[in-house]
């Protein structure tokens, strides 16, 4: 008796007719053919392998090749005629394999099954995205370098908790950002060794009945190596779960960035000028210069994040080996894949033309930020630093109490506090000098900056 589902892949089974409803729920060809590539290449790859056992002869392997080469080339122009019973990518191209090349497109799928099939067109895929996130990553990286070398003579306020906290350098700043992402490129390298595992030959779940060649395959499709278990290979999703963790990671620190610049471009502040390429003006206020682009990489960190805590949801209730649940992987790396790429991309042109104001920025240096550095004027009088701390604290005191600046209290008076304070004072009372003090390497000083900057371009010269 004939199947009324008999052509769908797994149709032999059942009689009756799926509902619509479900036709639709259970789709994935909307978004999964996204993959046709790395679908046709595991294809090409796995009736080779086939070959290599006997399971299909050399002219039914040639021309299995030349009609999926033909499918590639559909769907390259843009020519692929999708069918109502495309239920996913898979069910696409061995439909049109069989209508160009007759019989021999049924062997095809001989010890093989959607779930390690799906498995290596995602890894393959990732493999090809991490690669190219790490160019825009790296491309960030070194603007930011750049630019730390260019203006390294702008100083500039540190905050914390918002508050004006210490003089620092520009380029320093710069590099606090470069440093955060060069930790998420070592990442991503980390991740991308976990992700170049081949699982295809794993079957349903138990593996491949004729003994076919996994090096073989693995070699063929480009992986180091192989999954070491069936169940796992069809089923893990543990490099989706990482890829999303780290996007979310990656955008977190982006979203910092923006969060920063949107500060230092306002009135208030004006420590920079972002380029009109990267804003847009308000529908009402003529004056308005919008920071949008900033704002987007700020709101799209979020979005990134709940598509990686949705999909750990996913994951968690899952018993072993493949569930339909999965399904849900390509819709959440895909959207993440595309919205980190227009960040990075987005951030690279923003922070690459963005123009700094060396004047501003200096002009929001006072002299209440070198409050600490008086401290330090104490202790190398030998004067014990939560002592010097507590003096420092009284000369703000009084210099409040004054109505003066800091650096404005006589002599005198700051005798009267310790009588260790002597006219070298003087000499705190500069930000260079302050900027200039901490020579350690990690520092804001001018030779610390520069030692930074050797060393970002001598980790790069080596990637």
């Amino acid at each position: 008796m004939a199947s009324s589902e008999g052509s769908k892949l797994w149709g032999g089974r059942f009689t009756g007719k799926t509902d619509p409803i479900m036709e639709k729920f259970n789709a994935s060809i909307g978004f999964d053919k996204r993959i046709w590539k790395e679908d046709i290449k595991g294809s090409q790859a796995y009736v080779k392998a086939l070959e290599k056992v006997h399971i299909v002869t050399k002219e039914e392997m040639t021309t299995i090749l030349d009609g999926l080469e033909k499918v590639a080339k559909e769907w390259d122009s843009g020519n692929f005629a999708l069918q109502p019973a495309d239920e996913d990518i898979h069910t696409a191209n061995e439909r049109r394999l069989k209508e160009l090349i007759g019989e021999p497109a049924g062997k095809l799928h001989t010890g093989r099954s959607r779930n390690d099939q799906t498995a290596v067109d995602m890894r393959m895929w990732m493999k090809s995205a991490l690669a190219t996130i790490r160019v825009y990553v790296m491309e960030l990286i070194k603007v930011f370098v750049n630019r730390a070398k260019q203006e390294i003579d702008i100083l500039m306020p540190g905050y914390t908790h918002m508050q004006r906290a210490q003089p620092i350098r520009w380029s320093h700043w710069l590099l606090s950002y470069g440093c955060m992402l060069k930790r998420d490129l070592e990442r991503l390298d980390e991740m991308a060794k976990r992700s170049d595992e081949m699982p295809l030959g794993n079957g349903a779940l138990a593996g491949n009945p004729f003994d076919v060649d996994r090096d073989f395959l693995a070699k063929e499709l480009g992986f180091s190596g192989v999954t070491w278990n069936s169940l796992d290979g069809t089923a893990g999703r543990d490099f989706i779960a990482e890829f999303l963790s780290w996007a979310s990671l990656t955008s977190i620190h982006l979203s910092k960035l923006a969060e920063d610049l949107i500060i230092y471009c306002t009135k208030e502040f004006s420590f920079v000028a972002l380029s009109d390429a990267y804003c847009t003006g308000s529908s009402l206020m003529p004056q308005k210069k919008n920071a949008d682009s900033l704002e987007l990489i700020r709101g799209k960190a979020g979005r990134i994040f709940g598509q990686c805590s949705g999909f750990m949801m996913t994951l968690k209730g899952l018993p072993s080996t493949y569930n339909k649940d999965l399904q849900e992987d390509k819709e959440a790396v895909f959207d993440t894949f595309d919205t980190l790429s227009g960040i990075l991309q987005v951030a690279t042109g923003v922070v690459s033309t963005m123009k700094v104001d060396e004047a501003n920025c200096r002009a929001a240096l006072s002299p209440d930020m070198l409050a600490t550095d008086v401290a330090y004027y104490l202790v190398r009088k030998g004067v014990p630093f939560r002592t010097a701390h507590s003096i420092s604290g009284q000369c703000v005191a009084l210099a409040e109490t004054q109505g003066c600046l800091l650096t404005e209290l006589k002599l005198d008076d700051l005798k009267k506090i310790h009588s260790l304070f002597d006219t070298d004072i003087a000499k705190v009372w500069d930000y260079e000098s302050s900027v200039e003090q901490y020579q350690a390497f990690g520092g804001t000083s001018k030779t610390s900056v520069e030692q930074q900057i050797q060393k970002f371009e001598s980790w790069m010269l080596k990637l």
